[in-house]
């Protein structure tokens, strides 16, 4: 394992903090993590228009389309507002302006989808590409507005205002060639070439969505994470930024199918699969860890437990992590890694087979695991025992290693 941990901190290691720090790859992250407040607010709409108390869910049906309107307005424009998130943070990181950043991003991405002129009511825009579904199409587009913006900064083909005039002032008018630069060229190919931009970017990452959903297609973050975070590196900062936009369209069509009443929900792998049945008490599921450090021997890994307690079960495991310390220890890092292999696959069988519902909600991450569970996949009792049953396995797992390392502990305790 030493050989092994070795190999990660001097092979993957470099590679991925570099690719962690990518200024594309941060803006996605960014962008899109901005949205969650919206995201986690809208989804609870969902749980109101939809008890999980058949009674009550009666009483509620005829109201529920009114119920779900902020539901439509903020999970239903996810990639609305994580377009301008992520523009104005790829303008921010080449020290562009970072308001027009966003905002050209975001009317980058608006463009590609043509408002449709409906009787009575005027021109409208359709919904169906706003959400999850359109989320790779605002990638890309918030990317092209930012870097034609960049492009014509950096060659000065803007326009000067002299001084003295208001800084905002001066701000749009420099916005002001990139912005006709970037509604003409999408105007000539969506328009006038009739070219569907965004069901192009859809189809070309559709096999990536499908397989993100695929039992492999979730082991391979969850050991990712898991090696970078033995490394001492982020796990989640580093693949999030890669596997949120799949994460994130896997859930929003979930909450469509679930808004529209389907009894089983068509993915398995959305973001609160993993939060909730994988990462209980932090990535690693780590609060198995915590709670065999309570009833340790050790003086140190006892007050450790305590102190991270708390912490662990709100997800938050740094304590642990860089306490015990789990990071470059060839002992605990083994069921650092090997549990969450284990419960994801259960996890996932469970669900395959319908045992458990799939979730569709995105609950705040910092719950603990069996409320989140229970409300991710709205309100299924079987959901909080599947956590308990990982929650158990994960102790197993954990628990030849602990006593391994808790004697060695204990040793240089009493050299001490």
């Amino acid at each position: 394992m030493e050989f092994f941990l070795k190999w990660v901190e001097e092979k993957l290691m470099p590679p991925m903090a570099k690719l962690a720090e990518q200024r594309h790859l941060r803006a996605v992250r960014d962008g899109i993590v901005a949205t969650l407040p919206l995201i986690i607010v809208g989804s609870f709409f969902l749980i109101v228009a939809s008890p999980p108390i058949p009674a009550l869910a009666e009483k509620i049906q005829p109201y529920a389309s009114q119920i779900l309107i902020p539901f439509r307005l903020s999970v239903g424009l996810m990639a609305l507002y994580a377009a301008h998130g992520i523009g104005y943070s790829l303008a921010k990181s080449y020290n562009l302006d970072p308001v027009a950043g966003g905002l050209l991003a975001l009317a980058s991405f608006i463009m590609i989808t043509l408002p449709q002129n409906v009787e009575k009511i005027g021109f409208v825009l359709p919904m169906g590409g706003l959400g999850g579904a359109g989320l790779f199409a605002a990638i890309i587009m918030a990317f092209f507005a930012v870097e034609v913006l960049r492009f014509l900064t950096v060659r000065k083909i803007t326009i000067k205002m002299p001084e003295g005039v208001p800084e905002s002032v001066a701000r749009s008018f420099e916005a002001l060639i990139p912005a006709a630069a970037i509604m003409v060229i999408i105007y000539i190919v969506r328009v006038m070439l009739n070219i569907n931009i965004q069901e192009l970017i859809m189809n070309l990452f559709k096999p990536l969505v499908t397989a993100g959903d695929s039992l492999i297609g979730v082991l391979v973050p969850v050991i990712l994470i898991t090696l970078l975070w033995s490394a001492g590196i982020h796990g989640v900062s580093v693949v999030g930024s890669i596997a949120r936009p799949i994460w994130m369209a896997l859930l929003d069509e979930n909450t469509q199918a679930a808004a529209a009443g389907a009894k089983i929900l068509p993915h398995i792998a959305p973001e609160p699969f993993f939060q909730w049945f994988i990462w209980i008490g932090g990535s690693g599921a780590t609060l198995s860890l915590v709670l065999l450090m309570l009833t340790s021997k050790s003086r140190y890994l006892k007050n450790l437990g305590k102190a991270s307690l708390l912490p662990g079960v709100c997800n938050i495991n740094e304590p642990v992590i860089f306490g015990a310390p789990i990071m470059l220890n060839p002992i605990l890092a083994i069921p650092f890694i090997i549990g969450p292999v284990i419960t994801a696959v259960i996890s996932y069988i469970a669900m395959v087979f319908n045992l458990v519902g799939r979730p569709y909600v995105l609950a705040p991450w910092t719950l603990p695991a069996p409320i989140g569970a229970y409300l991710a996949t709205g309100g299924d009792w079987r959901a909080v025992v599947l956590v308990l049953v990982n929650i158990a396995l994960t102790t197993i797992i954990y628990y030849p290693f602990f006593k391994v390392y808790e004697r060695k502990m204990m040793e240089e305790e009493t050299e001490s």
